[in-house]
């Protein structure tokens, strides 16, 4: 019988997808065959010709997990299943049996089993699967992520906690996420004292990490539902800043930082022939991850030509400067299979900052 782990948080984009990655990476060095499994999932995507969610996918890809596949994504939401479920056409009850055997045959052939959860703990109760009702179906112990704050982040975990009371569902651990490196301690240590004698452990995770918070140029081009054109090979390349382009260009040159997405619109043809002459120079090329052109204006013949040449990483979208601005800078950077660089630094950190072997030790 596997020993297993249900990965809950206070919320979406708390690091639940980073800690799974981290706790899978840090359980094969002990365990003989680790498992993941994402019970309930509500973005379904297409991999090796099965419908499964994402997290899933991600996992199954990232570890090569494909003999686990028919197993590690039973119930799969799409936009009707919600109003399905309650007219009677959909049964949750059916939807808790598969998550049980589904379950129950990766603790057979594994011997770590990591259960991530979706969102917060109460995803799900509109049709009777909260996280914790699920955590509560499959008897595992809990483990919440949290952020890295001090009140915010008490409250926060305070309010999921009485979810799972309700399911008498044990929760082993909290995990603080994103904790700024020169608080880590100070964080930990106020947060401990506010839990006081709870029945629970409460530990530091990853530090908060531009790296990983931010996205590359291939999730840009996904956002702005727009192709990356020039150096393909740069698609994984991180953008560290987001920079509007609305200055002079001796301006815009002497604005840039290290890695910088500068958005140009496709009228400023100065700009974009300047960007493009400064990305075949070393010092600048660490500077510009690449271009976003948006605008409904064609980029001149002359100019195009010179941004084919300089091989610069670009966007090309209709959308208005304000609304691709928004696009980016609003979103969330999600780990993606191709994002082989956040991978492997995720696992690199996770050997100093998280503490399995407490974590091992509290199941």
């Amino acid at each position: 019988m596997a020993k297993k782990i249900f990965i809950a948080s206070t919320g979406q984009n708390s690091g639940k997808t980073t800690t799974s990655i981290s706790l899978i990476h840090l359980a094969k060095q002990k365990y003989g065959k680790v498992g993941f499994i994402k019970p309930f999932g509500p973005k379904p995507t297409v991999f090796q010709g099965r419908t499964m969610d994402k997290d899933a996918a991600l996992m199954a890809g990232v570890f090569e997990l494909t003999d686990d596949l028919d197993f590690m994504s039973p119930v799969v939401l799409h936009g009707d299943s919600t109003r399905r479920v309650l007219d009677g056409e959909l049964s949750a009850d059916a939807f808790l049996a598969d998550i049980r055997n589904a379950v129950a045959e990766l603790e057979k052939r594994c011997d770590f089993l990591v259960i991530e959860g979706s969102g917060h703990s109460g995803v799900g109760s509109v049709i009777g699967m909260s996280n914790a009702r699920i955590a509560k179906e499959v008897q595992a112990p809990v483990m919440i992520i949290a952020g890295g704050g001090i009140g915010n982040t008490f409250d926060s975990v305070s309010l999921n906690l009485a979810l799972f009371r309700q399911e008498q569902v044990e929760v082993k651990l909290v995990l603080l996420n994103k904790l700024i490196p020169s608080k880590r301690q100070s964080s930990l240590d106020y947060l401990r004292r506010a839990f006081g004698p709870q029945p629970f452990r409460v530990d530091g995770g990853f530090n908060y990490s531009p790296v990983l918070a931010n996205p590359t140029l291939l999730r840009i081009a996904k956002i702005l539902d727009a192709p990356l054109r020039g150096d393909l090979r740069e698609a994984t390349r991180i953008a560290h800043h987001v920079q509007l382009g609305a200055a002079s260009a001796q301006r815009v040159a002497d604005l840039l930082k290290d890695s910088s997405l500068v958005m140009v619109n496709s009228s400023r043809d100065e700009l974009m022939v300047m960007l493009a002459s400064l990305y075949k120079l070393p010092e600048y090329r660490k500077k510009i991850a690449g271009l976003v052109i948006p605008g409904l204006a064609p980029v001149q013949a002359i100019t195009q030509k010179i941004l084919d040449d300089s091989h610069v990483p670009y966007i090309r979208t209709e959308m208005t400067n304000s609304e691709a601005f928004l696009r980016v800078t609003s979103d969330v950077s999600k780990i993606t299979v191709e994002d082989r660089e956040k991978i492997d630094l995720i696992k690199s950190l996770s050997e100093t900052e998280i503490d399995f072997a407490a974590i091992d030790a509290l199941l």
